[in-house]
């Protein structure tokens, strides 16, 4: 689960921080630095869904600003995968909203 928690983080970030020409955001870039694998890791060892989500939420919302916010369809559409995310509270749960996540965000860069 810790690489699907980091690739979110990671493909979300990229939209936010990529530019056309520009060097790539890639895991051991200083902006990844507080969502990398270690720290998921502790994160899911612990059981703490609440600071997944929180670290999750943090890295979607400046992806959503990215697109132009929830008044486009993408923006909406990432909205609705992060949200189904947002409700789970249970670990083992995530594992597929997050994977439908990862993916979307993998397709829209």
């Amino acid at each position: 689960m810790e690489l699907t928690l980091e690739a979110v983080a990671l493909f979300a970030l990229k939209l936010v921080h990529e530019t056309d020409g520009g060097s790539p955001v890639l895991r051991d870039d200083p902006v990844m630095q507080a969502y990398d694998r270690e720290v998921f890791g502790l994160l899911v060892r612990q059981g703490d869904v609440e600071t997944i989500q929180l670290k999750i939420n943090e890295c979607i919302r400046q992806a959503l600003t990215a697109l132009g916010g929830t008044d486009t369809v993408m923006g909406r559409e990432l909205q609705r995968l992060a949200t189904a995310v947002h409700i789970t509270d249970q670990l083992d749960a995530l594992v597929a909203p997050l994977t439908t996540l990862k993916d979307y965000l993998k397709d829209i860069q």
